[in-house]
């Protein structure tokens, strides 16, 4: 199936997705793809993390970079990021986050082995 020469989403508007990209469903996280793949593992999705919800330890086969629209994360390394952080992981990167009052963030996969 050939995807539509645009697609748009809206964080407001539209039904997020229950969270499954790094091993288990995660509750209290959602996600909204844009371009992302699930086959390839590359592309573009939006991530809502609610209050107190942690992501699952996860090591990157490609680069990602995100960044942070709305809320908190704090990086396993005990970083705190704010909205405009943009931060991007090196393929081999081991981390998780968590987020203390909630938080959206823009997220770019790309760089893996399909």
């Amino acid at each position: 199936m050939q995807k539509p020469p645009r697609q748009i989403v809206n964080a407001a508007k539209d039904s997020f997705l229950p969270y499954d990209l790094d091993g288990p469903l995660q509750d209290d996280i959602t996600w909204l793809p844009l371009s992302y793949d699930r086959e390839s593992g590359n592309g573009t999705y939006l991530m809502r993390m609610q209050p107190g919800a942690v992501t699952v330890p996860h090591e990157h086969e490609g680069t990602e970079d995100f960044m942070i629209l709305e809320g908190d994360l704090v990086e396993s390394d005990g970083t705190r990021l704010q909205p405009g952080d943009c931060v991007s992981y090196a393929p081999g990167t081991r981390h998780n986050s968590r987020s203390e009052t909630g938080c959206l963030i823009l997220v770019c996969e790309w760089g893996k082995d399909a």
